[in-house]
């Protein structure tokens, strides 16, 4: 029997933060730089207006999930997590992206037991059904959030979620540092319920 459940943002998390700007900034004749994305939500970081955006993501969000780069180390932590845990994947995107999401996990070769399309930014409760014991996030107020209801959360670190630190959210760099983190936290787990 598996011992804890891991929750885990895709966006910004398990994939590059910034791969959307190139194909970004040739529709919208823009120039952004990642240094200039001090915004999460990209239409803001743009300049534009959300409407605009989204007739944008309509036209290119299934190519740019799909050509989405996965970060350095995500494969190797999450193979030596998947031996003892449960992996699930909890994302923001909407059920229509469910196929292209499919499909770039499988061919990163990523393991789950499973993947839940939300189509909105409130996680907790999908956070509590999984019983979560650690949740893997990029967006600020989604950690913020998701710590005001006791969860702990690693924010991966970007230019976008910058904030005050707050109780039960650890700010982390990459998935190396994630890794470290993981360890002192299975440690930690294992000891607590030994005392138990």
């Amino acid at each position: 029997m598996k011992q804890l459940n891991f929750c885990i943002d895709i966006d910004g998390t398990v994939t590059e933060a910034y791969d959307w700007i190139p194909r970004a900034n040739d529709y919208f004749k823009t120039s952004i730089a990642p240094e200039m994305v001090n915004d999460y939500e990209i239409h803001k970081a743009l300049g534009v207006e959300s409407e605009l955006y989204d007739e944008f993501y309509g036209l290119y969000g299934e190519i740019m999930h799909e050509e989405a780069r996965i970060r350095r180390g995500v494969k190797k932590v999450l193979d030596m997590l998947y031996q003892k845990h449960n992996i699930h994947f909890v994302t923001a995107r909407e059920a229509k992206m469910k196929p292209v999401t499919e499909k770039w996990l499988a061919h990163h070769k990523l393991p789950m037991d499973s993947l839940s399309l939300l189509g909105s930014h409130n996680k907790v409760s999908k956070a509590m059904a999984l019983s979560c014991d650690l949740f893997i996030e990029d967006r600020y107020e989604n950690a913020v959030q998701l710590a005001g209801y006791g969860f702990n959360v690693l924010l991966i670190d970007c230019n976008y979620n910058q904030g005050y630190s707050y109780p039960g959210i650890t700010r982390v760099n990459d998935w190396l540092e994630i890794n470290d983190h993981l360890e002192n936290f299975l440690l930690s787990s294992r000891f607590s319920q030994i005392a138990v």
